[in-house]
């Protein structure tokens, strides 16, 4: 795995009530980050008014940005269409976002402490022992985490406008303003909207895989997955099983290059898979999903379907001019974990820190170079993540028997310690250099089983 290294984590504050933020309880009347204003020295100083920055999405890309430019002094515009949108998403969330991002603790469904790992055959791994006392993944539902971003992000300052972006005139000249095309929401026409224009400095793209703002600047295409997800309200009896229980299952019959999941919410389970490979077949994957599952969901009734593309790389561009792209816009998903919350928020407010940065807090314009900042201090923190869980997805999810060996190591006790500390903390700790040699030598052995296992299987199919 990766270096990287953040701030400690330092703990949990107590729940906050819904839906509004009690500045007595948080830290958020200070500010974010201590910025060291370094503005370009031929960026013009903006006369009678702030910097005008418009966030095109309101998930946790699009909150976190728009929280922190507000914060920030610039002149904060939030363009979302669904505010009651409830994306199809597993909804974990790592413990160091609850700290980094300050989560009232009243939004998180389930705090998992445990999770099984099941093979094609079916062999159930326990996952977990490794975890502190204070330790879990955090449970989300996506309409309650984003709605709670927007909200704070309102409450310091942002403009959130319920609306449909559709297209952006860009400047002629390096100091003209975006014109931003949207249709407006306000209740005052009815269904259909108003038609509405809205000059700004610069943009942030965080409106998901299907980004009208990355089509605008030509940000190119990636290789997508499907995401499907059924929510299933099940009998309260069996909904304790799964109270602080995650499951996670692997094999062809479950998706060819991803992998299925049953994980709980507040008062029922979350049951999906995904898979970029054979999208067709995404509706076979799941029903196969619930069949691994079926004896602790018997009796379940689905409340709910949803289904979205989620992103398999970054986009070739990220950035022109001063409008830039983040979360799923622009590419920010993982591979093998399929995690995209934490990545969303963190690249979301990266990136209007550079801008508040770059501007002297809203006092002057930006260019291409201030927003750029962003995208080398992201790519040198995470890069190396994106990539070493690329590799561990080729290399295991690649056939059954592989997918048995990655379970078999999923077993060992130091296995789970390292993947814990680097999934819950966005931070890896130095390993023990025996361990490591250990491990390695299990890797290698696993995978000759796996490799010896597949050409019994392919002798017995022929």
């Amino acid at each position: 795995m990766s270096s990287i290294a953040f701030k400690p984590f330092t703990g949990l504050r107590r729940s906050a009530a819904l839906p509004c933020h009690n500045p007595n309880t948080t830290t958020l009347s200070k500010p974010l980050v201590k910025f060291h204003v370094s503005a370009s020295r031929t960026s013009p100083k903006l006369s009678n008014r702030n910097l005008r920055v418009a966030v095109i999405g309101g998930g946790p890309a699009g909150g976190a940005a728009a929280e922190t430019l507000a914060k920030g002094g610039i002149e904060t515009f939030l363009i979302e269409r669904k505010l009651d949108n409830c994306k199809p998403c597993g909804g974990a969330i790592p413990l160091c976002m609850v700290g980094e991002f300050d989560l009232p603790l009243d939004i998180i469904d389930r705090r998992v402490t445990k999770m099984k790992m099941i093979s094609p055959s079916n062999i159930a791994v326990d996952i977990g022992q490794t975890l502190k006392p204070h330790e879990y993944i955090g449970m989300v539902r996506r309409e309650v985490l984003d709605a709670y971003l927007r909200d704070r992000a309102q409450e310091n300052g942002a403009n959130v406008i319920n609306g449909l972006f559709l297209k952006m005139d860009m400047p002629k000249t390096w100091d003209e303003p975006y014109v931003l095309h949207f249709t407006e929401y306000d209740g005052k026409k009815g269904a259909m909207g108003s038609k509405s224009t809205l000059e700004v400095d610069a943009v942030i793209g965080a409106d998901g895989a299907n980004s009208r703002v990355a089509k605008a600047i030509n940000a190119g295409d990636y290789d997508y997955a499907i995401a499907f997800q059924e929510r299933i309200k099940i009998p309260d009896e069996k909904m304790v099983y799964y109270e602080n229980l995650a499951e996670m299952y692997v094999g062809d019959d479950v998706s060819p290059d991803f992998y299925g999941w049953v994980f709980p919410k507040c008062d029922h389970v979350a049951v999906g898979t995904g898979t970029v490979t054979h999208k067709s077949d995404i509706k076979k994957f799941q029903l196969a999903t619930r069949n691994r599952a079926k004896d602790k969901i018997l009796g379940g009734k689905i409340i709910r379907v949803e289904a979205h593309p989620i992103p398999e790389h970054p986009r070739p561009r990220r950035l022109s001019g001063r409008v830039a792209l983040v979360g799923d816009a622009a590419g920010y998903v993982t591979k093998c974990s399929g995690e995209g919350i934490y990545f969303a928020a963190k690249s979301g407010r990266m990136c209007a820190e550079a801008i508040v940065e770059g501007s002297q807090n809203g006092k002057k314009m930006v260019d291409e170079g201030d927003l750029r900042k962003y995208l080398e201090k992201w790519d040198k923190t995470y890069w190396p993540t994106y990539k070493v869980l690329d590799v561990l997805q080729k290399v295991f999810y690649r056939s059954n028997p592989a997918r048995e060996a990655f379970v078999e190591m999923c077993a060992d006790e130091y296995v789970q310690k390292m993947t814990f500390d680097s999934y819950l903390y966005k931070t890896v700790a130095p390993g023990n250099p025996l361990e490591d040699l250990k491990l390695a030598v299990n890797t290698i052995g696993s995978l000759v089983r796996a490799s010896a296992l597949k050409k019994e299987m392919e002798r017995l199919n022929v």
